[in-house]
């Protein structure tokens, strides 16, 4: 996957107050549309991530599935994004002691737009509230927005379904991105409602990514992680899953854009999909 960033895939409030006015700079505002008129970051332009419609949509029963592109160019170009836009995506953070959904949110949105063919997407650390916690001011004025021109050209080797998995267990390696205890089936989730995990997947839960504050873990942490459960080989294939497709898109987000792995593979439908056709295998342990 050749890089022609100007912008690195995680950027500072620093870098973001000291670049607030760059030519060709969108800052999308994936926050509820509440949290986004009681304060704002300037000039940001408000979509708010919905598990049913915009940067994701509900399609055969499958929650957080990829829009249909006509779709999503009418989105993009709703948000003044052009073919030679830097957009930055800003997000809530979770509640102390709840998942990072928020998070996870922001990752989704930029593989989408990354998807799409977006060439220079970021995620602002820590999101809205790390912006305020450093004093950044922020406003209530909601800009106009001038209509972008976004000519697409999408990444199909992205996105992948049920038969293709199927067909590369044992072939590849395969990420649960899902908390540990799902992984193990000590937990079952409602969507996917079969204990355990694809079989040969191997458990890297996406909430190990980010600190409590919401920023993501230095980029040796995030290596250290990887490397321990993929290992070395950056241009091997990786399949990555989780319950519906939205931790699935943290790590996706960090194995490319932050790492270098240059062959992941997106199961958009996950274990909701998955469990409607297949089983789940558990782990048994003994001494």
């Amino acid at each position: 996957m050749t890089k022609t960033w100007v912008i690195d895939p995680i950027i500072s409030v620093d870098w973001l107050k000291n670049n607030l006015y760059l030519d060709n700079l969108v800052i999308v505002d994936v926050r509820g549309a509440k949290d986004y008129a009681a304060g704002h970051i300037e000039n940001s332009i408000n979509v708010p991530f919905e598990r049913e419609r915009g940067w994701a949509v509900t399609r055969d029963g499958l929650t957080l599935e990829v829009p249909d592109l006509a779709d999503l160019v009418n989105i993009i170009e709703s948000c003044g994004i052009s073919n030679d836009s830097v957009v930055v995506i800003v997000s809530a953070i979770p509640e102390a002691s709840n998942p990072p959904y928020p998070l996870a949110d922001a990752a989704r949105t930029a593989d989408t737009l990354l998807y799409a063919g977006l060439k220079n997407v970021a995620i602002l650390d820590g999101g809205y509230p790390k912006w305020v916690a450093e004093g950044m001011e922020v406003t209530t004025f909601v800009p106009r927005t001038k209509k972008g021109s976004f000519q697409p050209n999408p990444n199909n080797n992205i996105f992948v379904k049920r038969e293709y998995v199927e067909k590369h267990i044992g072939k590849v390696t395969i990420i649960d991105a899902r908390d540990a205890d799902v992984y193990f089936g000590i937990t079952i989730e409602e969507f996917a409602p079969k204990a355990g995990h694809i079989p040969s997947a191997r458990s890297l839960p996406a909430p190990w990514i980010w600190n409590e504050d919401g920023t993501f873990k230095d980029k040796q942490v995030l290596e250290n992680m990887a490397l321990g459960v993929i290992g070395y080989d950056k241009n091997q294939e990786i399949i990555i899953y989780c319950g519906v497709g939205g931790f699935t898109s943290a790590w996706w987000y960090v194995l490319t854009q932050l790492l270098g792995y240059e062959n992941v593979k997106f199961y958009d439908g996950s274990a909701q999909d998955w469990v409607k056709n297949n089983f789940m295998v558990t782990y048994s342990w003994t001494l």
